[in-house]
């Protein structure tokens, strides 16, 4: 294939992938549809203003407590009475708990819990109109190296909602733009995957405050696919609910990387 040809290929694909980020975050139970992130220390009565129920902190899990005037539902089901609740993992729709179309998701951080509302009706997405993107340039898609810790780190960062958490890291995306050498701290995922946090000259300046890089998993040899043509808009971007994590430090980068997702679009 020529290289012609190939950059072709790359900028439709680049396209369909920017196409399915629309279409994703404008689903019922997109981004856009989360109107809240109740933590139950800020509410030690159990009540949480707007979420019906009774909720409650005990340990290992929460207590939800709700009479028929409540109007939830547990596994499809209507719901009186008393359950423990885990953290739910499964997709949004598949939540257990419910409120007619709201899905109440039960979360857990650092030993603190909290409850999410996504209602499909949030203001955030009837008003949504797409995501602004720099169209694919080749120039902005390297090869790197993933350079792993001997073992896992963890460092305290500012996250979205002004309370610190810690980040876990699992090594460094090492990579060059223009002849210049540069590194990204990055988490590991379970599928392998890489996930940084970064900053850039056009941070709060020509794209959001910060974004995210999500590599592959590396290959054999540590080798790594940067391309910032899919940096991702984190979701604090589309809901001012969502708790998502600061750029670690040495993950601002000093130069201006005009690629990749930079805003919601406005209007």
């Amino acid at each position: 294939m020529s290289t012609d040809a190939s950059a072709g290929y790359d900028r439709r694909d680049w396209q369909e992938w920017h196409e399915q980020r629309i279409a994703s975050a404008g689903e019922p139970y997109g981004p856009l549809s989360l109107t809240g992130t109740h933590w139950l220390a800020d509410h030690p009565e159990g009540r949480i203003p707007a979420v019906p129920g009774l909720w409650a902190d005990d340990g290992d899990h929460v207590l939800l407590t709700a009479g028929g005037e409540d109007g939830l539902t547990l596994d499809g089901k209507p719901f009186t009475g008393t359950v423990a609740l885990a953290p739910d993992h499964a997709p949004i729709p598949a939540s257990r708990v419910a409120h007619g179309d709201r899905r109440l998701v039960v979360l857990r951080r650092e030993g603190l819990w909290a409850v999410r509302d996504f209602d499909p009706r949030a203001p955030a997405r009837r008003a949504f109109t797409g995501i602004e993107a720099t169209p694919y340039d080749p120039r902005w898609r390297v090869r790197g190296r993933f350079r792993p810790y001997g073992e896992h780190r963890s460092v305290r960062v500012e996250n979205a909602d002004g309370r610190e958490r810690g980040l876990g890291l699992g090594g460094e995306i090492v990579f060059a733009l223009d002849g210049t050498e540069h590194t990204l701290r990055a988490a590991v995922e379970a599928d392998g995957s890489l996930w940084a946090v970064f900053a850039d000259a056009t941070s709060g300046d020509g794209s959001y405050r910060f974004r995210f890089l999500r590599p592959g998993a590396p290959a054999a040899d540590l080798a790594v696919d940067v391309d910032f043509n899919r940096a991702l808009l984190p979701p604090c971007a589309f809901a001012d609910h969502f708790i998502c994590p600061f750029p670690p430090p040495g993950n601002t980068l000093p130069v201006a990387v005009a690629a990749g997702e930079r805003n919601l679009a406005e209007g």
